[in-house]
């Protein structure tokens, strides 16, 4: 059996609030490890069938950056719900929802400036 790992570091400052999140995979071409402002993480537990969630994200991400990233993260998440169920309805449904979400989203932030 191959196995691959990811590593996560999360760098904190005093008050244990992340300042930098590196990765890096054992099966990864790049030469260096990655650097990310936000990142979550989901793991199913079949026995108590829940979803265990790491979400954190750095000081210096930006709340602009935020609904992209949570706008990539619905439609991505529709696409392989998509290609677990075969349920495509339900993922374009997803991905209206995403549409949907980051247009509020964007307009949101245009009255706030």
């Amino acid at each position: 059996m191959q196995k691959s790992t990811i590593t996560i570091d999360v760098h904190l400052d005093p008050n244990k609030i992340p300042e930098q999140i590196i990765w890096d995979a054992s099966d990864s071409t790049a030469a260096i490890n990655q650097k990310a402002k936000a990142m979550c993480l989901a793991f199913w537990d079949a026995a108590d069938k829940s979803a265990m969630r790491i979400d954190l994200w750095t000081k210096d991400m930006m709340v602009d950056e935020m609904g992209d990233f949570f706008y990539q993260m619905l439609t991505t998440m529709a696409d392989t719900f998509k290609r677990a169920t075969n349920q495509e309805a339900l993922s374009e449904e997803m991905k209206a929802f995403a549409k949907t979400f980051i247009q509020k989203f964007r307009a949101e932030l245009a009255k706030d400036q």
